[in-house]
């Protein structure tokens, strides 16, 4: 789903193939791919990120609304810091999960914060009722975020991703 939308630093917008040397930074960090999902292959050179990003692209117009994966760019210097998205989650895609990566030497910044909060408030607008966002037990910044979020501790599954994961949820109000 297209999206432009503005926070007081951030700028989340639609992924470009220009992007893919600044993507790299994030997804081809190893601080960063350790915690991405099993289906993440890890991404070594800009012309795999740019295959990445041209398959994030092209599957966009055919995900359900309102799923989809957003850059995360600061407004103040247009450096791209980060990435978002909103998509169903496995097995039995049925609920929005929210996940970001951001750039390493941008971390403690309140980026993933602020950008996840105005993609939440958006995602209700177009009608959600909740969105959950899972970590591994150990992945103790992406369990803060999900705190700071306002997201309720929902418990411990093996049912996304095959793996042992924390899950979070938040509801409007």
């Amino acid at each position: 789903m297209s999206l432009e939308l503005p926070t007081d630093r951030l700028l989340i917008r639609e992924w470009e193939l220009g992007d893919a040397e600044d993507a790299l930074k994030i997804y081809g960090a190893d601080e960063v791919a350790h915690w991405l999902t099993p289906e993440w292959h890890p991404v070594n050179e800009t012309d795999a990120m740019r295959s990445v990003l041209h398959a994030w692209i092209e599957a966009g117009p055919n995900l359900i609304p309102p799923a989809g994966r957003w850059a995360i760019v600061r407004r103040q210097d247009g450096q791209l810091v980060g990435g978002l998205s909103l998509k169903l989650l496995p097995p039995f895609e049925e609920d929005f999960e929210l996940s970001w990566a951001l750039r390493p030497d941008v971390w403690g910044r309140g980026y993933a914060t602020e950008a996840s909060r105005a993609v939440i408030a958006w995602a209700f607008e177009q009608g959600i009722e909740e969105v959950f966002a899972v970590a591994r037990p150990r992945n103790e910044r992406a369990i803060a975020v999900a705190r700071r979020l306002g997201m309720e501790w929902v418990g411990e599954t093996e049912k996304y991703y095959d793996m042992r994961l924390q899950v979070f949820r938040l509801r409007p109000g």
